[in-house]
């Protein structure tokens, strides 16, 4: 079967993950790189060989050699970028999240099913992590029963990125829809996907960037601006499923506690599992009750192989011989979650979904 010919949309921090992803795919050839930073591309495209460099996307998509693109561009971009790819006749790959708004969700899901030969994942990473894998293997064989519950913390005391990261109009919010996504979506697909009731959250700005504090490093964006900061500190909610199912999740950039933490757990009428910071499980043999550890390469989220997996499944099913695992139709059911935190927010009511 013919290589998949692949093009990478947007070249800041994430997008390494996936131009070593292709590198690494014997299936894959990365025959071009688009960045609006014509310097950035330049150089890119002659550190690796790559034949085809641009500053538009328009003209990369107009490449009838190019099958399939990865979309890591600013979150306010991705609508209009998947469904000009999609309309191209390209395969997508993008970045989560999937958009800003649940409209833009639609949008791109009603282009998706215009072009049925074509089909758009959604770079849900840790559905990809081996822990993921293995629990979803138990849960599948009904290990854990009915999960009804399920909680997700992921905290960081110090480590808003800044730059667009920080920067709401172009990002579309904090650690909600930036890393609170990546738990609630693990939770979400490892409950069964169950179609979201109800959302109660909260979001707060108490805090703001603190670039004043001293001695304690932290990721920060290519466009780091201690000065700039539209977006929450901090956001948590309750999240109900119309199969009476819950989940609680509390996210942070900016935080007055201990040490960063993530913690996700999934809870059933048969056993219970934590998957992060290390997957164990919880059951109960011969009326005791058991914590069990699997003897697995990754307890915890492997970041390198989560990503290599990601693209694997991306130019698998591109030729064909995978189902797509993070189908436009997660993405719409997620953003309801998202954008539904921060609307509760404001209105300070349940927000609820028919």
């Amino acid at each position: 079967m013919n290589r998949i010919k692949v093009g990478v949309i947007g070249l800041g921090s994430i997008s390494e993950m996936h131009i070593q992803g292709y590198l690494s795919n014997p299936d894959a050839e990365l025959i071009a790189v688009t960045d609006m930073n014509e310097e950035r591309a330049r150089k890119k495209a002659e550190e690796l060989n790559i034949p085809h460099c641009y500053t538009d996307y328009h003209e990369m998509l107009r490449n009838k050699e190019v099958d399939a693109v990865s979309i890591c561009t600013w979150n306010n971009t991705h609508a209009e970028i998947a469904i000009a790819a999609l309309e191209a006749g390209k395969n997508v790959l993008i970045e989560k999240p999937l958009c800003k708004t649940v409209e833009e969700a639609r949008s791109i899901e009603a282009c998706v099913k215009k072009y049925p030969n074509q089909f758009l994942q959604i770079g849900y990473v840790r559905r990809f992590g081996t822990n993921t894998q293995v629990l979803k293997r138990f849960i599948d064989n009904g290990e854990l029963g009915d999960i009804y519950y399920s909680k997700a913390s992921c905290l960081r005391v110090l480590g808003n990125p800044g730059g667009w990261f920080a920067d709401k109009e172009r990002s579309g919010g904090g650690p909600l829809i930036d890393i609170g996504v990546h738990v609630i979506d693990l939770c979400w697909y490892l409950m069964g996907k169950p179609k979201v009731k109800s959302v109660s959250g909260n979001t707060y700005h108490k805090l703001g960037n603190r670039s004043n504090v001293e001695f304690k490093s932290f990721y920060k964006a290519a466009d780091y601006d201690a000065k700039q900061n539209t977006v929450e500190d901090l956001a948590n909610a309750l999240i109900r499923f119309d199969n009476g199912s819950s989940l609680l999740v509390d996210v942070s950039f900016s935080l007055y506690a201990k040490k960063e933490e993530v913690r996700v757990s999934l809870h059933g009428n048969k056993g219970g599992a934590e998957i992060e910071p290390a997957l164990e499980i919880f059951t109960e043999k011969n009326n005791i009750m058991l914590n069990s550890t699997p003897q697995i390469d990754h307890l915890t989220f492997d970041f390198e192989n989560g990503f290599q997996n990601e693209i694997n499944h991306f130019i698998a099913c591109a030729q064909g011989k995978e189902q797509n695992i993070a189908p436009v139709e997660d993405g719409v059911e997620i953003m309801k979650i998202l954008t539904g935190v921060d609307e509760s927010s404001k209105q300070q009511t349940e927000i609820h979904f028919d």
